[in-house]
């Protein structure tokens, strides 16, 4: 690939998932030996917790770039994974109120800059938002190649799916290169009734090649990972999660080498 490609993993509500996905997917296409760059633009800056990042790390990230207060190179990080960077939400994460952040993407370009400078120099570029359209969330659409939604095994999540196909549809009139990969159902929990009327309900009314055949299962050890500071692909990579988020990431890479 002469130039990389990045993808926005983007959800109407929180707590699908989302991060995690981001996390363990760029993990994994690390592993795979593509040089992968992760993203966080969400100010609430969950990554920092589950990327695998060394020891004392620093805290400054995006927002400290976007702010024009540390370099580029200052907030590029290593992690334990050597083909793997990671770009922290930076310390708008330890801010009180956000509306300055949110303002400087909206009428800026640096975001959009960002990201192109970044697929020049990295195969793949996986970026984390903020639940929902809102500033963010769409100039990562608008500067992407490719789109993931994670979706959370319950009912509740159900009622967002529209939403956020309706915005991904809309942003692509503007971005005619963005194509959505589909929709990631995460949780899953094969022993629970409702877990499991959910996937089908999901499987029978949205288009069959919306809907990825993967899941993600609801596991511990995902948890156990996040709270040792790891993506669960390093730190328990035969566990069944891990599993398919190894699957998601070959799936892509394929798809990223064939367009």
């Amino acid at each position: 690939m002469s130039v990389g490609q990045v993808i926005a993993v983007v959800s109407q509500k929180g707590g699908v998932g989302k991060t995690t996905t981001a996390v363990n997917l760029a993990a994994a296409l690390a592993r795979r030996g593509l040089r992968t760059l992760l993203v966080d633009t969400d100010p609430q800056g969950s990554v920092r917790f589950g990327a695998g990042l060394r020891t004392g790390h620093e805290t400054a990230g995006f927002s400290d770039y976007l702010a024009g207060t540390r370099a580029l190179r200052e907030v590029i990080l290593p992690t334990s994974l050597p083909w793997l960077r990671v770009i922290l939400a930076g310390t708008v994460s330890d801010a009180a109120e956000h509306e300055h952040y949110l303002a400087r993407i909206a009428d800026t370009r640096v975001l959009h800059d960002l990201l192109t400078m970044a697929r020049e120099r990295c195969d793949v570029v996986v970026v984390d938002t903020p639940p929902g359209l809102g500033p963010i969330t769409r100039r990562v659409l608008e500067a992407s190649q490719r789109a993931l939604i994670p979706l959370q095994c319950e009912p509740l999540a159900l009622q967002t799916t529209p939403q956020i196909l309706r915005g991904i549809g809309e942003i692509a009139k503007v971005n005619p290169a963005l194509t959505l990969d589909g929709i990631l159902l995460t949780m899953v929990d094969e022993a629970s009734d409702a877990s499991r009327r959910v996937q089908a309900y999901v499987r029978e009314h949205l288009p069959r090649a919306l809907v990825l055949d993967l899941v993600v299962p609801r596991r511990a050890a995902t948890a156990d990972a996040f709270s040792a500071g790891q993506p669960v692909v390093v730190r328990d990579p035969g566990d069944p999660a891990a599993q398919a988020y190894v699957n998601l990431a070959t799936l892509l890479a394929e798809r990223i080498g064939s367009a």
